[in-house]
């Protein structure tokens, strides 16, 4: 009688246990769910921001034709519907490409980046883009933990069971990274067509600056020489290791 009751205590623990893991398998699911609807918020904003941008920006640069035709379709790729987190981020990437060059070619107006219509835009572009990143990482360190609870032991034999599966990543490109760094600040100067805006710095090697180091770049200013040192004679052989002036 005692072995029953043994036997009857571990079934109804095991039971107990099946159904906390059953649980908790669903509720990640749901909250994988939840995270991406997050996301697909995120990105329709940023998509209905994109048209005004290429309108705002053909009426500067009308004739960039090509590259204001490649930024809304690549739009309409990425609002068609991607069936997966990969395919949609894929679909995001190239967009992010096409935007990049959008607002490279922005770069070589003044009197756009200097525009209060673009420069809303761009800050609500940006804004979206940084609350993209962090629904992205939400989402991702969820995906995480059910896809550990997928494969783990012995909840993986529940989640067979149940029929919960492993979600996908919403692994973004590198690229789209680049575009909330553009400035448009408007401190261009005149008619010149600046790269987008990079502080200027010290660090030996840095770009878009002056650099501390002898010979990092060419077009790099000028070194100032040592107190005393021998400046080279023009009349001389660089090559020569003697110094003495070629005949």
């Amino acid at each position: 009688m005692i072995i029953v009751w043994i036997l009857l205590g571990l079934v109804v623990l095991l039971a107990v246990v099946g159904v906390v893991m059953y649980n908790g398998l669903i509720g990640l699911r749901n909250k994988v769910e939840e995270g991406w609807r997050q996301i697909d918020v995120e990105l329709k904003r940023r998509h209905d921001l994109i048209p005004n941008l290429v309108e705002t920006v053909k009426g500067y640069a009308a004739h960039e034709r090509g590259t204001l035709e490649e930024v809304m379709q690549a739009r309409s790729a990425a609002m068609s519907g991607a069936a997966t987190p990969a395919a949609a981020a894929q679909a995001e990437g190239q967009l992010s490409q096409a935007l990049g060059r959008l607002l490279a070619v922005a770069e070589a107006y003044p009197d756009l980046k200097a525009n209060q219509n673009f420069l809303a835009l761009q800050s609500e572009l940006t804004s979206t883009e940084d609350r993209i990143a962090s629904s992205r990482r939400y989402y991702n360190a969820l995906v995480r933990d059910l896809n550990t609870k997928v494969e783990s032991v012995p909840s993986n034999i529940v989640a067979n069971i149940a029929g919960v599966k492993r979600a996908e990543y919403f692994e973004t490109p590198a690229t789209e990274a680049i575009v909330p760094s553009v400035s448009f600040g408007g401190e261009g100067v005149g008619g010149s067509t600046p790269p987008p805006a990079v502080s200027a710095s010290t660090q030996p090697g840095a770009v878009g600056g002056p650099s501390t180091q002898p010979g990092t770049a060419p077009g790099a200013l000028p070194q100032a020489q040592a107190p005393g040192a021998a400046q080279p004679d023009p009349t001389t052989d660089s090559t020569s290791d003697s110094g003495t002036p070629q005949a």
